[in-house]
């Protein structure tokens, strides 16, 4: 066979991974300690070994590179051999080998079947550039690529990859989405080691499990082929292409391990954001990189979510950025809504300090339900987990999630609990949408879908974690509702302001931009039995659509709710009422002595101030 090169000679060990060059190809990598090395290269889709060319010298430190002038890298596909083991490129740009989702590829037995494939940057984009989205505009959405459409009833051709996404467009664009968070989407190890642990309530556990989620390590600089038909790269571009052109972002998921190195972290967010055009990352496991990558020039533009980030040591004290890009992204929006939600003492104060939180330096991306935890009809259908499926005696996941099954403990076909659930819904779902900041909805939870009471579906690679799109259709007047409450969000732009309010009147209109209120007007009454409060925004100019109040009743009984009183010629029209059936419906609001109106129990009313 001929020899698949014209000559080897010493290369550019800047630039780790695989490169292209004028001539050739560039091969780096970085090896600790002095055992031997050699380049593998294979037959394109075979494990027929071409040839194997020995590594001999390091060209700086722990580095080896070589390039290969002449070589044609579209009839290969390559590894490397590390003393006696047999390894895939950590900057692998495609990987070949796994032909399913969960397949069990064991390298003492095949240590050749996964490997390196190439991908240079030969994609059209046609012209696509970053949405940069800003943070009160958004409208997040966190799904799983394979969860999303495996399900029959998605109704899609390509069922559990990036295609079958890109079907679902015009679906996000119906529900009001224009963000996407994406967990793990490059390849990651589908297998999870857990041989000969024991403990009290399991028996040794032989088998590996899947790691569907995908949190761990992994390729991170290959889009995972098990989520595409044929070609990985190509499909995921051609998606995240398809979602820019219908105006929707895209953020990624990456866990990083605490023992990783920084260039290599650095080195792959902005590898997907040169060659994928990626518009943010939600920063898993290693939070140091966070504060690393806020201080790059690069990511200026980025989005960048993280549980917490020092703002003054990044920008200064003084200085705002021009774009603000980062965003907290944590759990304490979640804790203080579902315990509001479900009636807890000493919560109403707390929760009227998340509805404005959204600083000027970071924003804040908010959520009620999240892939690590309950769906939505499950926060209001269940009080204990139910993991017996993972097969950890039901151990494993959080114990406690500050839910209320409404009275019994799973599905009930009693229509008293029932209307309690839907209400209870609907109460959640504008919590999360009528707080500034970001709302991020948990995919499937608009049309009521369930895990069945399991909290911590990481290894469930089955109908506990496809989403049934059958409950789009039977649960209707649930997706209605979800629909016309994002829309009430994007139309009334007091409910997503770009700056955190001040409660101050710091434009002389009459009225502070945020203010509290209770059975009495401007007095919040947030004593620590409160389950309920009023807060009214105004925009600061004197025209129809500038004063919003919005009544929270989360007391099991009715309330009376004070009012403000409007400038002359505008009164109050209710446009959203949780107690009612029919929601979007526009009405006069009945008020007693022009100055307080009666809330039903667990009921949430949004009035708008509107001119005669």
């Amino acid at each position: 066979m001929k020899q698949p090169y014209d000559a080897v000679v010493k290369g550019n060990y800047t630039k780790p991974g695989v490169t292209r060059t004028c001539d050739g190809v560039n091969f780096t990598l970085s090896v600790k300690g002095s055992e031997s090395t050699a380049l593998i290269l294979y037959k394109k889709g075979t494990e027929e070994i071409v040839e194997e060319i020995p590594l001999k010298e390091k060209a700086m430190g722990d580095v080896y590179s070589i390039r290969l002038k002449g070589f044609r890298p579209e009839r290969y596909e390559y590894n490397y051999r590390i003393g006696e083991n047999i390894v895939t490129d950590p900057w692998a740009r495609k990987i070949v080998g796994k032909d399913q989702f969960g397949q069990w590829i064991h390298k003492d037995e095949n240590p050749h079947k996964v490997r390196g494939g190439f991908a240079f940057d030969d994609y059209d984009w046609e012209g696509d550039s970053p949405l940069k989205i800003p943070y009160e505009d958004g409208i997040m959405y966190q799904l799983h690529v394979r969860g999303f459409t495996k399900s029959p009833g998605s109704r899609v051709k390509k069922k559990g990859t990036f295609l079958g996404v890109t079907e679902k467009i015009d679906y996000l664009k119906e529900l009001g989405v224009n963000q996407i968070l994406f967990m793990p989407v490059y390849d990651f190890d589908e297998r999870i080691e857990r041989e000969g642990e024991e403990n009290s309530y399991r028996e040794p556990q032989r088998e590996p499990k899947i790691n569907y989620w995908g949190y761990g390590p992994g390729h991170y600089f290959a889009p995972k082929p098990t989520f595409a038909c044929h070609d990985a790269v190509r499909e995921m571009k051609d998606m995240i292409k398809a979602l820019h052109k219908a105006g929707i972002e895209v953020l990624m998921e990456v866990f990083f391990s605490e023992d990783m190195d920084p260039s290599m972290m650095l080195g792959c967010l902005e590898y997907w954001i040169y060659y994928y055009h990626v518009d943010g990352f939600s920063i898993v496991g290693n939070q140091e990189i966070t504060q690393l990558a806020a201080k790059e020039p690069l990511f200026s533009t980025v989005k960048l979510l993280a549980p917490y980030f020092a703002t003054d040591s990044i920008y200064g004290q003084k200085e705002t950025p021009a774009f603000k890009n980062l965003a907290e992204f944590n759990g304490g929006f979640m804790v203080d809504a579902r315990r509001f939600l479900k009636g807890d003492e000493d919560q109403a104060q707390k929760f009227s300090g998340r509805i404005r939180k959204n600083s000027g330096k970071c924003g804040v991306v908010n959520y009620i339900t999240n892939h690590d935890g309950f769906t939505l009809v499950d926060l209001v259908s269940y009080e204990e987990r139910h993991n017996e499926a993972n097969g950890e005696g039901n151990h494993d996941g959080p114990a406690y999630n500050f839910s209320w099954n409404c009275g019994i403990e799973g599905p009930s076909r009693k229509k008293k609990i029932a209307d309690l659930r839907f209400r209870q819904m609907k109460n959640a779902m504008l919590l999360l949408l009528l707080s500034q900041g970001t709302p991020m909805i948990l995919a499937g939870d608009e049309f009521g879908n369930t895990q069945r009471g399991n909290n911590n579906p990481y290894c469930q690679d089955n109908e506990i974690t496809w989403l049934d799109w059958s409950g789009q259709k039977k649960n209707g007047e649930w997706f209605r509702f979800v629909k016309e409450a994002i829309a009430l969000r994007k139309k009334y732009g007091l409910l997503h302001q770009k700056a955190e309010l001040s409660g101050a009147d710091t434009r002389c209109f009459g009225y502070p931009d945020i203010s509290f209120h209770g059975r009495q007007a401007w007095y919040g009454g947030f004593e620590n039995t409160s389950r309920n409060f009023g807060v009214m925004y105004c925009g600061g100019e004197k025209s129809a659509e500038e004063y919003l109040y919005v009544a929270y009743n989360l007391h099991w009984n009715a309330q009376e709710f004070a009012i403000p009183k409007l400038p002359e010629g505008i009164r109050w029209i209710k446009v959203m009422d949780t107690d009612q059936e029919v929601c979007g419906s526009e009405e006069d609001i009945e008020l007693k002595d022009q100055k307080t109106f009666t809330a039903k129990g667990r009921s949430i009313l949004v009035l708008v101030g509107r001119k005669q």
